[in-house]
C-alpha cells in the first residue's frame, strides 16, 4: 500500500502504474481473443450424423430405419450437433423407436430404446410373416430349423382351361407339382404335441403371402431345404405325370392346361 501511495506521489510513478495497468488490460484482452478464436474453430470442425429423411412412426424398428433408407447422413459443424447425435446406422439395431421422429430432425440416442426382438421388428416395407400348417413328410419336421432357407413346392389337382380361363367341360383333374417360391427363410417352427405336424413360418413378399395362404387351404405344399451357403436358383419346375414318365418338355405340359 505505501508503495502505491509513494509511486502516485510522483508524475513517473503515475504513469509507470498507469503503463502497467494497460498492459495488464492488454494480456487480458489477448487471452480472451485466443480463447474466443478457440471456441470458434472447436465448433467449426465438420461432424457426420444421421438425419430422418421421413416420417419415423413411434415404435418403428431401428434395423428398418438403418436398412430401407428413412435417413440420410449430413455434416453439421459440432456446435450444431445435438448430444447423443447418432452417426453409426448399425447402432441403431436392436432398437425401436421412442417416439414419433420428423423428417429433417438428427437422431439421437434418446430417440431409440431397446426393444427391437419382437417378431414384427424383422419385416420391413412388403416384407410378411406366414404360418403353415405341415405334415412330418411335407414339413420336415424335425429337421428344419430357425434360421434356414427353404424351397417350397405347390401340388394341385387341376383342370384344363380355354382360352378364357374357364375350366373345359368334362375336362380330367390331373395332379400338377409346381416349384412357387426359393430361397425362403424359416423364422420359426412349433410343433404339435404329438411331434407329427408342425406350422412353420416364413417370411416372404405380401404377393407370395397370398400365393402361399392359397395353396395351402386348396392343394399341398412341401418345403425343401436349401445348403446354407452356395445354392444356386433354379428355373420354376412344372411337373405331371407326362414330363416324369414321358418325358414330355413342362412346356407342353403346362400348355395342355390352357396355360401360356
Amino acid at each position: 500500500m505505501e508503495l502505491v501511495e509513494r509511486l502516485t506521489s510522483t508524475r513517473r510513478g503515475t504513469l509507470a502504474l498507469a503503463a502497467l495497468a494497460a498492459l495488464l488490460a492488454g494480456a487480458a484482452v489477448l487471452v480472451y481473443l485466443n480463447n474466443y478464436r478457440h471456441s470458434v474453430k472447436s465448433g467449426a470442425i465438420p461432424t457426420t450424423v444421421l438425419v430422418a429423411k421421413q416420417l419415423i412412426a413411434k415404435g418403428t424398428p431401428g434395423a428398418a430405419v438403418a436398412t430401407t433408407g428413412m435417413f440420410q447422413t449430413t455434416t453439421l459443424r459440432e456446435s450444431q450437433v445435438l448430444d447423443g447425435a447418432i452417426s453409426d446406422p448399425s447402432s441403431l439395431r436392436g432398437r425401436v423407436a421412442a417416439h414419433d421422429i420428423f423428417p429433417g430432425q438428427q437422431l439421437t440416442t434418446a430417440d431409440f430404446v431397446a426393444g427391437g426382438a419382437s417378431t414384427a421388428s424383422i419385416l420391413t416395407k412388403t416384407q410378411r410373416l406366414i404360418s403353415i400348417p405341415l405334415d412330418s413328410s411335407h414339413g420336415l419336421i424335425g429337421q428344419v430349423t430357425v434360421g434356414d432357407h427353404v424351397d417350397v413346392f405347390a401340388g394341385f389337382n387341376v383342370i384344363p382351361v380355354d382360352a378364357r380361363g374357364v375350366p373345359l367341360q368334362g375336362g380330367q383333374a390331373r395332379p400338377v407339382l409346381k416349384l412357387i417360391l426359393q430361397d425362403v427363410p424359416v423364422v420359426d417352427v412349433t410343433k404339435n404335441a404329438q411331434g407329427n405336424s408342425s406350422n412353420v413360418s416364413l417370411k416372404v413378399d405380401d404377393r407370395n403371402a397370398a400365393n402361399l395362404a392359397f395353396a395351402s387351404d386348396n392343394g399341398k405344399l412341401w418345403i425343401v431345404l436349401r445348403p446354407p451357403s452356395g445354392a444356386k436358383p433354379v428355373a420354376p419346375s412344372f411337373v405331371t405325370a407326362e414330363t416324369l414318365l414321358l418325358g414330355v418338355p413342362p412346356v407342353l405340359a403346362q400348355r395342355s392346361f390352357g396355360g401360356r
